[in-house]
């Protein structure tokens, strides 16, 4: 059989960094970090009181203020993302069979902090006893924001949620690839979405020595590559993307952003939450991805790395792109947007796809920030271009974009420019 052509025809996205893909984009490109003091809750007890939040959103611009009482934050950011990428695509829906249009979203954890709000403080420890909110269970799931998504619109397509840690989103636009070319949809609506920064997000990344507590300087905290670097910083978010078959994009005449080519997928089988130190996992995830593209190393420019700033991350991911990549590894663009966004868990890949598919169309690489030329790690090789503080313009034929899950699980997607 022959498989379908898949291309990005929508972006949405709600960062650390801007409520919508534009401001987002030129923030990345300005290199402006997204890090603050937390004000979702009172962090003054914790070990990390800083996180990068997304800031000046008004919910209820976006959703009747009674259905937003309804969900999860996470859900939430997801709705509005979906929103906007979906109008950007300027799909006339009352034209469009909704039987082949589906959504796919990851997400790592979910609505922790209603689960947080109903068993804390309404639930298990109530004096006259538990009482829960009747949308406990509906506001929790990690399924939901797919569902809320397809029922706002109705889509009756493919319907579901992703869930691989930091890798969730990455996977769901690997599902919704898949979907299409394999002829089971014409669009899907793909993407994830994250809201972990309250208490238990924040206290149990902590009690792992995960996060970064850098807190007198939360704006140089995530510092990718650097050899002082001492964690991530929580990120929330969304990103989406609409990913539509090539010849029904075509004859609606939509506007297109590049094509998805590929995607991949693998495990470390190492240990719950290091990645593998020689980098195995990662090796092989990039070597799928590549196989899937059907292209070979000296085709990409550009790699948008997992980057997350810790300690064997970051040099295992160095260590897998020189294997994957040879000699060509010196001659393309390597940048963690992490170190502006933060660590958006479930909604990084989505996000990551974003940056690394406009990297692609707009010929530019957005930097990896807060690095200093004295602060260099022994074991990573700075001879790989890390475009350290400043976005640099070049051709950008192809890029890809790494993720790695808690668990071991990595995922890898593909994008080109399109051409007929």
């Amino acid at each position: 059989m022959e498989l379908k052509r898949v291309v990005v025809t929508g972006l949405g996205a709600v960062t650390p960094l801007g409520n919508n893909p534009k401001e987002t984009w030129e923030n990345m490109l300005a290199g402006k970090s997204g890090a603050a003091p937390i004000t979702l809750f009172d962090a003054s007890k914790f070990k990390t009181q800083f996180a990068c939040e997304v800031k000046n959103l008004n919910v209820t611009d976006f959703i009747d203020r009674k259905e937003a009482r309804k969900m999860d934050r996470y859900t939430q950011l997801a709705i509005i993302a979906a929103k906007q990428a979906v109008e950007d695509s300027k799909m006339d829906l009352d034209a469009e069979d909704m039987n082949r249009i589906g959504v796919v979203f990851g997400v790592g954890i979910g609505g922790i902090k209603t689960f947080e709000e109903e068993v804390s403080y309404y639930g298990v420890h109530r004096e006259d006893g538990p009482k829960f909110n009747p949308f406990f269970i509906p506001k929790m799931i990690a399924d939901i924001a797919a569902g809320q998504i397809s029922i706002m619109y109705g889509f009756h397509g493919p319907n579901y949620i992703t869930s691989s840690a930091c890798a969730s989103s990455s996977n769901a636009l690997a599902d919704a690839f898949n979907l299409i070319r394999l002829g089971k949809a014409n669009v899907i609506v793909a993407g994830g979405a994250e809201a972990a920064i309250c208490e238990t997000g924040v206290g149990g990344f902590n009690a792992m020595h995960a996060l970064s507590t850098r807190n007198d300087e939360p704006e140089k905290a995530s510092r990718p590559f650097s050899a002082s670097r001492d964690g991530f910083i929580m990120g929330e978010g969304a990103g989406c993307l609409i990913l539509e078959e090539l010849e029904h994009a075509k004859a609606r005449g939509a506007q297109i952003y590049g094509e998805m080519v590929g995607a991949g997928m693998s495990a470390d089988a190492h240990h719950i939450t290091a990645s593998h130190p020689e980098g195995l996992g990662a090796k092989l995830v990039m070597q799928n991805a590549l196989e899937d593209a059907g292209m070979k190393p000296e085709d990409i420019d550009y790699i948008n790395v997992h980057g997350t700033s810790t300690h064997v991350g970051d040099i295992s991911e160095a260590k897998a792109i020189k294997e994957v990549f040879g000699q060509h590894a010196f001659e393309l663009n390597i940048s963690s947007t992490k170190s502006m966004t933060g660590h958006l868990l479930g909604a990084a890949g989505a996000v990551e796809a974003m940056a690394t598919l406009l990297a692609v169309k707009n010929d530019i690489i957005p930097p990896t920030i807060n690095h200093e030329e004295d602060d260099k790690d022994e074991e990573i090789d700075y001879n790989l271009n890390f475009t350290f503080n400043k976005a640099q313009k070049r051709e950008v034929r192809a890029g890809l974009s790494n993720t790695f899950g808690f668990g071991g699980h990595n995922a890898c997607v593909v994008f080109k420019k399109y051409a007929e």
